[in-house]
């Protein structure tokens, strides 16, 4: 509801006067949808549906640009400000980084030991 003053009176002792504000009502009698009406609806629900459902198994079951650890690379989810990070290394770097993650007993390097088992790369004593 609105609350406005009469133009014509100005002053303290002004009356008020209570409006209503009307929005967009698209059915303002009551009345029920068309058959095509509701059939639009239910295929566009439908869409919604199996476009969510689709996009939701692909999320799951995909495992990335990176792929798994393995074959010398390694690929490693650490937690970040923005939810998760990847640490993807392959060759000398992955060796590295693997030698670091044996040699510290930090969360990433604890994180990093079973792809770097996965990878190829061994503890120095086995």
């Amino acid at each position: 509801m609105t609350l406005a003053r009469h133009r014509s009176q100005t002053g303290p002792a002004a009356p008020l006067s209570w409006g209503v504000m009307e929005g967009r009502q698209p059915n303002r009698l009551g009345e029920s949808l068309t058959r095509r009406q509701k059939r639009v609806f239910a295929v566009a629900g439908a869409l919604v549906v199996i476009i969510l459902g689709g996009v939701s198994v692909w999320a799951a079951t995909d495992p990335g640009s990176y792929g798994r650890s393995g074959n010398g690379c390694v690929n490693v989810v650490v937690p970040s400000s923005t939810g998760g990070g990847i640490l993807h290394d392959c060759g000398d770097a992955a060796q590295a980084l693997c030698e670091r993650a044996f040699a510290h007993h930090d969360k990433i390097s604890l994180l990093a030991r079973p792809q770097c088992r996965l990878a190829g790369y061994a503890p120095a004593g086995g």
